[in-house]
């Protein structure tokens, strides 16, 4: 399993235990963290085989795995469960998504250095074997990187305007939005200067 879907080795373990579960219910998991603070976290994103998820779907996902953790308990501590979809300026954790989101502005962290650094921001140019492509400013030229996967210990969408418009054009098109359901809006007259 990849570190970018599940980082420690707890949350492995809570990835074993529950994609079967998340899987059987035709969706993908994502990812999955165990998040500190007073009360712990347990967050998992998970999304349909061709992307999107519902907040209904959401929340049939968590009563399912609230049910499996019930009987496994491997966590010790009081947690909070949130079921999530990735979001828009989602993380991309599975080789494909790399693939799906050629084309897009990212932010990549990897666990060794690389040229001296760690981080790194470009758009995605795709795949290749086990390598993910990136475009990046180098001066006044763009120079293509191949960051292999394994190599990656953070990486997701940076929320763009293009981003935006592509998301919701995607949704309007699978028919998630339905622009009946909003109210027509006006706009108040701009008064004319003199």
């Amino acid at each position: 399993m990849s570190d970018l879907i599940a980082k420690t080795a707890i949350d492995r373990r809570m990835a074993e235990i529950l994609t079967p579960v998340i899987e059987g219910m035709g969706f993908e998991l994502v990812r999955i963290r165990l998040m500190g603070g007073q009360t712990k976290t347990l967050q998992i994103m998970a999304e349909r085989p061709g992307g999107g998820i519902e907040v209904d779907e959401c929340a049939e996902i968590s009563t399912a795995v609230s049910a499996v953790l019930d009987v496994e308990d491997p966590l010790d501590d009081t947690y909070t469960l949130e079921v999530s979809s990735p979001g828009i300026d989602r993380p991309l954790t599975r080789m494909k998504d790399f693939d799906t989101f050629e084309g897009y502005e990212v932010r990549i962290e990897t666990t060794e250095m690389i040229d001296g650094r760690r981080r790194f921001k470009g758009v995605l140019a795709g795949v290749e074997g086990d390598e993910v492509l990136l475009n990046v400013e180098d001066g006044n030229d763009t120079v293509t990187l191949g960051l292999h996967y394994d190599w990656l210990s953070d990486a997701k969408l940076v929320l763009t305007d293009e981003l935006i418009r592509e998301m919701l054009k995607a949704r309007k098109a699978a028919g998630i939005i339905d622009e009946t359901n909003f109210d027509d809006i006006e706009e108040e007259p701009s008064e004319a200067e003199d």
